[in-house]
């Protein structure tokens, strides 16, 4: 049996998981405008965590530490609003880095307006069922990373390709929500096709 200690915004910190009722409490007071937070500490602005650790505006996130606007997170470790890794010193200034050997980021330019195009002309180049079907038909995450050009398979590789694709668009100044990337052809089209006309 699970014994809970709860406040008023959902928040809940299990004393089993922290080893006594004053530790439990202590975690949960330690909490910052959080909401719907399970076994979570030093947090703000979060909601829906579990097992999170100084993190700031993440969402429906799993066993992070010091994370920042993260979203759908799991085991994650040392994240911080991933934009910051398009920084070439961040990840190739000091050989001794243990981020040293993460790719960059590469940036698309006009984002909004290449994928559409790509991705609309002809009309077979869509195809939401598979990241890479062949080298003129992608899905929208798959057009992402072919867009970017080796940088981007690059980072796929590293990754994967939902991963990449959502670095690449926070990188070039969206934060697409990864659902998008798991809509049908006529939904992806129409969400892209309204992204690249805002952004004329």
């Amino acid at each position: 049996m699970t014994t809970w200690i709860k406040d008023e915004r959902g928040n809940k910190c299990s004393v089993e998981y922290f080893g006594s009722k004053e530790v439990a409490q202590a975690a949960l007071d330690s909490l910052v405008n959080c909401d719907n937070c399970t076994n979570c500490q030093d947090c703000k602005n979060c909601s829906d965590c579990s097992d999170c650790s100084g993190c700031s505006g993440c969402s429906d996130c799993s066993r992070c530490s010091d994370c920042s606007r993260c979203s759908r997170c799991s085991d994650c470790s040392r994240c911080s609003n991933i934009a910051w890794l398009t920084d070439k010193k961040d990840l190739k200034g000091d050989p001794n880095s243990e981020w040293s050997g993460h790719p960059l980021i590469p940036v698309i330019e006009n984002i909004h307006k290449k994928v559409y195009e790509a991705a609309s002309v002809p009309p077979e180049a869509l195809d939401m069922s598979q990241w890479h079907k062949c080298g003129t038909t992608h899905c929208r995450g798959g057009w992402v990373v072919h867009l970017a050009g080796e940088a981007g398979y690059a980072l796929e590789r590293f990754h994967n390709t939902l991963l990449a694709a959502q670095l690449i668009y926070s990188a070039s100044g969206y934060e697409i929500n990864p659902c998008r990337f798991f809509d049908d052809n006529e939904a992806a089209l129409a969400d892209m096709k309204r992204l690249a006309e805002d952004n004329v």
